[in-house]
């Protein structure tokens, strides 16, 4: 890390909490702590490690990278 508040060190993380906050919370208003905590968890575990594209993997989703590289 360079320096204090530098948005560039942590540009991964920043990047993830982005799209969760468009894609899952924005407008959205939770009445318990729980239903938050399971939402989330639903995006990381199903949505974003398994089917998301990515563009880090050329767009495809990492479970269909997976797939053609076991293949090859």
């Amino acid at each position: 890390m360079s320096r204090r508040g530098n948005c560039w060190d942590n540009a991964v993380a920043e990047s993830f909490f982005s799209g969760l906050k468009k894609e899952r919370i924005k407008k959205r208003i939770y009445t318990a702590r729980e239903l938050a905590t399971a939402e989330i968890d639903d995006y990381i575990e199903t949505f974003y490690n398994r089917t998301r594209r990515h563009s880090h993997l050329s767009g495809v989703s990492p479970e269909a990278f997976e797939a053609v590289s076991k293949r090859a």
